[in-house]
């Protein structure tokens, strides 16, 4: 039964699928070239990692430049993705961002066929062919993760080490080796090290893991001092890098951060806390983010733009407004004094409505990420859906939201279809989901991380209703 398993794993390809992978991978690469010519985006967090990267090759610092030119030595963010870009200069030229862009078209599409593996791998046998080619197609083609190929950002390197982690966890368990597993450790670490929130890609497996080790020691596929030698390598492996991550920040700033803080704060730096409670008290989603939360500090705080929701009684929208003039007078800049006062504003509608600021935004701003077009990468205007003032685009959006809940529907059928790690993807998607209850300002990217699975589960729903079509025509015919 072993061996049988294992003929199933390494199985060759047959042409057809070989043909309809390629083909499948090229319509991916028009569309990740499509996108790079017609909306490349350098800017904001881009620019932030595109400094550090400079600044370790031209002077061996992991720090920001300010505006008069002078390095401060920063922990704002994780050095995964600086590495990267740091790599990407090196071979191809500073600030060449064309050239990071083809980078991450090729991990994209790479990251499409690790897809593709993992459900070959997990699929059942006379389902692997036409589960794995859907998964493809629907990774090729999601244009939500492609528009972030353009843009040098965290998410597509992220989106390739998730891949990476689902094709190596299932080959691992599959057949227990060092190799499996020093790639699965690595992607997990690389997820991590990219962005604060990969931890949870590791949260999510880590049981799966576990009880496949279980298994598989229980059916003699691997002798246990085998597994504790392979388990130890990795977790010391996998501490490494975030040990010399923590032990230089507590030289240069003496704290301990294994991570990132949450608000993207050096150690000095107020986080305002009472602005963040305040702004939790009525956003529910991007527009507010944008409009709002983005501009401020050092921007106007424009109160025309405040939803009715942020105004609980006309007392209080004319204690908005006070504060919102204090902010003004300060030089669009926040005081401790005028932190407690939206402190105290916050406060108070917490105690008038606190199932609202604590379960009904939380839950709307969750759902507002998993559901809302996901055009902020496009030149679509933020109230796409008032359509008079944009009847194309109204519609394009409206269309990128149906696609977007083709997806999930498509990844909640596979779940329930209980392919074979789908108590860790859904883990993961829990987790994510908590987590992004616990933001105060809504964006739709921090759901992509989401995709690689949906794709995997989605191509092994396509497959088995596919298949149930077919079953039901030979009956029918017979």
């Amino acid at each position: 039964m072993e061996a049988a398993s294992e003929s199933q794993l390494t199985a060759p390809l047959s042409p057809r699928w070989t043909v309809g992978a390629a083909v499948a991978l090229i319509a991916g690469l028009v569309l990740r070239l499509w996108m790079l010519k017609k909306f490349p985006q350098v800017s904001g967090d881009s620019l932030i990692y595109g400094g550090l990267a400079k600044n370790l090759l031209l002077h061996g610092r992991y720090a920001i430049t300010d505006g008069s030119g002078v390095m401060h030595a920063t922990l704002i963010r994780l050095p995964g993705y600086p590495l990267f870009l740091a790599l990407c200069f090196k071979l191809f030229g500073m600030e060449n961002y064309d050239a990071v862009a083809y980078v991450q078209t090729g991990l994209e599409l790479l990251g499409c066929l690790l897809l593709a593996g993992f459900v070959w791998r997990i699929a059942k046998p006379e389902l692997k062919a036409s589960a794995s080619m859907a998964t493809l197609w629907l990774a090729a083609l999601c244009p939500f993760t492609a528009s972030y190929a353009a843009a040098p950002l965290a998410e597509t390197p992220t989106l390739f080490v998730i891949a990476l982690a689902l094709w190596a966890l299932a080959g691992f368990l599959q057949q227990p080796g060092w190799r499996d597993g020093l790639l699965f450790t690595f992607a997990l670490t690389c997820a991590a090290l990219l962005r604060p929130d990969g931890a949870l890609v590791g949260m999510a497996l880590a049981p799966g893991l576990v009880v496949g080790l279980r298994h598989a020691i229980r059916r003699n596929a691997i002798p246990m001092n085998k597994v504790l030698r392979i388990g130890i390598v990795c977790v010391l492996l996998a501490m490494t890098p975030f040990a010399a991550w923590t032990v230089r920040n507590w030289r240069v700033f003496h704290v301990i951060e294994p991570l990132a803080p949450r608000y993207a704060t050096d150690p000095g730096e107020n986080t305002y806390p009472g602005w963040v409670s305040w702004v939790k008290s009525w956003c529910l989603d991007f527009v507010s983010t944008y409009d709002i939360y983005w501009n401020v500090p050092g921007g106007p705080l424009n109160l025309s733009k405040l939803p009715a929701r942020a105004f609980d009684s006309p007392e209080q929208r004319a204690e908005t407004e006070a504060v919102a003039k204090a902010y003004d007078e300060n030089g669009q800049d926040f005081s401790l004094d005028i932190d407690a006062l939206f402190a105290k504003l916050a406060a108070e509608r917490a105690e008038t409505h606190p199932l609202r600021t604590h379960v009904w935004l939380p839950l709307g701003r969750m759902v507002d990420m998993w559901l809302r077009p996901r055009v902020e990468n496009l030149p679509i205007d933020l109230d796409w859906w008032v359509y008079k003032h944009h009847y194309a685009e109204t519609r394009f959006s409206w269309a990128y939201a149906a696609l977007n809940a083709l997806y999930l529907l498509l990844g909640v059928a596979g779940l329930c279809l209980r392919p074979k790690f789908w108590p860790s993807m859904l883990l993961y998607f829990v987790l994510r989901s908590a987590l992004l209850m616990t933001v105060e300002a809504p964006e739709g990217r921090y759901t992509l991380e989401c995709f690689p699975m949906l794709f995997a589960l989605g191509g092994i729903a396509i497959s088995n209703a596919s298949a149930s079509v077919t079953r039901t025509k030979i009956a029918r015919e017979s």
